[in-house]
């Protein structure tokens, strides 16, 4: 069993999934596709911050990979999931901007993203889970 955790970055993670479901609803008013895009900034930083510090040789999946080698193949889909969330989000980004997008394309854009962000969340923790505390067995 691996004995010293990786601190998974949460910090760097985008907001919480109840401040981003409230973009979902943000579809109304005056200009609200430019504070949507306002709104989309920070999960945009946040989230490219959390790749920045997760992947690569000195990121925090290689140290998981290091301490627990069991764990290369969820580490790589942890990363492909990087670039779903990216695509998700640029693709909401793309249809905001779009002047004839509906509210509810956008919408259905902000979903899509927020699936994307919530199953990342669960894989990463599952996989945290199983490098910390899995009994692998062999000791009494």
């Amino acid at each position: 069993m691996v004995t010293s955790p990786i601190q998974q970055p949460i910090s760097v993670l985008p907001t919480a999934p109840g401040d981003l479901r409230a973009l979902a609803g943000a579809t109304g008013g005056p200009r609200w596709r430019e504070r949507l895009l306002t709104d989309l900034d920070p999960v945009r930083r946040g989230f490219t911050e959390h790749v920045r510090v997760t992947e690569g040789p000195g990121g925090h999946y290689a140290d998981l990979v290091r301490a627990a080698p069991r764990l290369h193949r969820g580490v790589r889909l942890l990363v492909a999931e990087h670039a779903a969330i990216l695509a998700a989000l640029a693709a909401l980004q793309h249809t905001v901007r779009l002047p004839g997008a509906s509210a509810a394309q956008v919408r259905a854009r902000t979903v899509d993203l927020l699936r994307a962000l919530d199953r990342h969340r669960r894989h990463g923790a599952d996989l945290l889970w199983e490098a910390y505390q899995a009994d692998l067995g062999g000791e009494d």
